[in-house]
């Protein structure tokens, strides 16, 4: 019983945490929101999960949840190393052209150090 509080008290964080998150990522709550309500019912009906796992041929629940979780944190990584990948090829584009326009500007006697504020070039239209 002590399970079933601590974990009903994890997913209805979730849920709280997906419904304030919903204008952000509407996709990403509503997944979250399935999420934890079919871990709710599984969490107060675990018989349930047994009754599926073995309806799918695995034999217990717990594997069940379990091999969903891995491929649902698996295709998470997937998502996450996407997009970092994309962040860092938007930084490495920005880069070369700062430091195109820094080659290209000309420079001022007087002008301090490259990388002082001084020399970076203003946004020209």
């Amino acid at each position: 019983m002590i399970a079933q509080v601590v974990l009903s008290t994890l997913l209805l964080g979730i849920l709280l945490y997906a419904w304030a998150e919903y204008r952000r990522s509407p996709a990403v709550a509503v997944l979250a929101v399935i999420a934890a309500t079919v871990g709710l019912y599984f969490v107060w009906f675990p018989d349930h999960s047994t009754q599926l796992a073995e309806l799918v041929g695995i034999g217990r629940g717990v594997d069940l949840i379990l091999y969903i979780w891995v491929c649902i944190s698996l295709i998470v990584l997937l998502n996450l190393h996407l997009k970092l990948r994309t962040q860092m090829e938007l930084i490495t584009t920005l880069a070369r052209k700062v430091a195109l326009a820094e080659a290209s500007a000309p420079t001022t006697e007087g002008s301090s150090s490259a990388g002082s504020p001084a020399s970076v070039p203003s946004h020209r239209p």
